[in-house]
C-alpha cells in the first residue's frame, strides 16, 4: 500500500511541549497523585477516536469524583507511538494514564519504535468500537457491492482515507481488497493522523471512499453529507444502521478495542490505584450514557485477563500485516 508521508517535525515538537507541560504539571505544588491531578494521553489529533474517548473518560472521572482533576494532552503521530515514545520516557509517573488499543499494535508493527506494549503498564481495555467504510453524498456507489466493483476495476484510482498506518482502518482497507480479490499492496491508502482529517478528505472528494469509526462519521452520516456502506462489527449493533460487511458477502470483521496503559517503573500500589481509577469511571452512569451515545461496546478487562488478551491480539495483528504484505 502507497505509504503516507508522516509529519515528524510537528510530532518531534509536539513531544517537546508535552514533556515539557507534563514536567511543570509534577512539579507544582509537589508531586502529583492519578487521584489528585491526573493526565489523560490521547496518542492522536483532536477529533478523533481517542481524543472522543479521553474526553469521555475524564468527564465522567470529573463529575463523580473519582479524581480532583484530569487533563487531557493530545500527542499525535504514527499511529499512537509517538505518544508511547513519550510514556516509555516517564518511568515510575503516577499520574499519568494513556490510551492504546488495536490500532497501536498495528503501527507498532510497522513503525521503527523503541517502544512497545512489553516496555509500559496494562492496566485495562475498557471498550470496542467498529468501523465504517463511507463514500461522499455525491458518490456514484450506492452500496458496498457497487463500491467492491469499482474499486477491483481500478484499486490506484480509489484512494482510501483512514488513520495512520498499521493501525485498523489501514488493516481493514487490506482485508477488504484481499476479500473482492485484488492485491492489497494495490490499495491507494492515505493516512491521516485523525477522523477529522479523514472526514475533511472524503468531504471534500480527495477521497473516493474513508474508513474510521462510526462515531468519527455520526453526524455526517445523519446529516446525508456522506453515505455509509458497511461497517466492520461481526454482527449488528444497536444504533448503527448499516449493514456488516459479512451482512453484504464479504467475510471481514474486526473490532477497534480502547483501553489504557501507564508509564512502566510504577508500583504494584500505584497500579491498583490506576486500576481502581478506570474501574471506578467504568461503573458510573456517565460512562454507561457515553458507552451509549457513542456506540460502544463493554470489554472490560483488567489484570491476567487483560494480559493474555493483549498477547493474543498482539500476534494476531502482526500475522494480518504479514499476510497482507504490508
Amino acid at each position: 500500500m502507497k505509504k503516507a508521508i508522516l509529519t515528524v517535525a510537528f510530532a518531534a515538537v509536539t513531544a517537546v511541549f508535552f514533556v515539557a507541560a507534563t514536567a511543570n504539571a509534577s512539579s507544582s505544588g509537589g508531586t502529583a497523585t492519578a487521584r489528585s491531578k491526573l493526565t489523560l494521553i490521547a496518542p492522536a489529533a483532536p477529533g478523533g477516536g481517542w481524543d472522543g474517548f479521553a474526553r469521555e473518560s475524564q468527564q465522567a472521572m470529573r463529575v463523580n469524583g473519582v479524581v480532583n482533576t484530569a487533563r487531557v494532552v493530545n500527542v499525535p503521530g504514527a499511529g499512537g507511538t509517538i505518544g508511547l515514545n513519550q510514556l516509555g520516557q516517564m518511568d515510575g509517573r503516577e499520574d499519568v494514564l494513556m490510551i492504546t488499543g488495536a490500532v497501536m499494535l498495528g503501527a507498532i508493527e510497522l513503525a521503527d519504535t523503541q517502544t512497545t506494549l512489553d516496555d509500559v503498564t496494562l492496566i485495562a481495555r475498557v471498550a470496542d468500537d467498529y468501523n465504517v467504510l463511507v463514500v461522499p453524498a455525491d458518490s456514484p456507489y450506492e452500496t458496498i457491492e457497487d463500491f467492491a466493483a469499482g474499486w477491483a476495476a481500478d484499486p490506484g484510482g480509489h484512494a482510501i482515507a483512514g488513520g495512520s498506518l498499521g493501525g485498523i482502518d489501514h488493516l481493514l482497507s487490506g482485508l477488504l481488497a484481499q476479500e473482492i480479490g485484488f492485491d492489497p499492496q494495490q490499495v491507494n491508502y492515505v493516512a491521516y493522523s485523525g477522523g477529522g482529517e479523514v472526514l475533511t478528505s472524503v468531504l471534500s472528494n480527495t477521497a473516493a471512499a474513508g474508513i474510521s469509526g462510526y462515531n468519527e462519521f455520526s453526524d455526517q452520516i445523519e446529516a446525508g453529507t456522506i453515505r455509509a456502506l458497511g461497517t466492520s462489527a461481526a454482527e449488528p449493533v444497536d444504533g448503527i444502521d448499516v449493514p456488516t460487511f459479512i451482512e453484504s458477502g464479504l467475510d471481514v470483521e474486526m473490532s477497534n478495542w480502547r483501553g489504557y496503559v501507564a508509564p512502566a517503573g510504577i508500583s504494584d500500589d500505584t497500579r491498583e490505584e490506576l486500576v481502581a481509577i478506570v474501574t471506578e469511571m467504568h461503573a458510573t452512569a456517565d460512562w454507561e450514557d457515553a458507552m451509549t451515545r457513542n456506540r460502544w461496546s463493554d470489554s472490560f478487562s483488567t489484570g491476567a485477563e487483560l494480559d493474555d488478551f493483549v498477547a493474543e491480539e498482539t500476534v494476531r495483528v502482526a500475522a494480518i500485516i504479514k499476510e497482507l504484505g504490508l
